[in-house]
């Protein structure tokens, strides 16, 4: 884990196939332990699922569901 990091570190999600890296997890195939950070992958890294460059992903926004009036 990265001791300097505080709050939560941010998902991001691949253009390309939509796999959501979650540093929380980290891609322990690829040898990336769980508490890395986005920012803090190799730029050699790729998606796990599509093999795209880490340049095709962005931060993953997460969804909020709205609730009608009265519900």
């Amino acid at each position: 884990m990265n001791p300097g990091r505080e709050g939560k570190m941010e998902k991001y999600k691949c253009s390309v196939c939509f796999y959501v890296y979650d540093p929380e997890r980290g891609d322990p195939k690829s040898g990336i332990p769980p508490g890395t950070a986005f920012e803090d992958l190799p730029d050699n890294w790729t998606c796990p699922m599509c093999r795209s460059a880490k340049s095709k992903f962005s931060p993953s926004k997460p969804r909020h569901f709205s609730h009608p009036p009265g519900s």
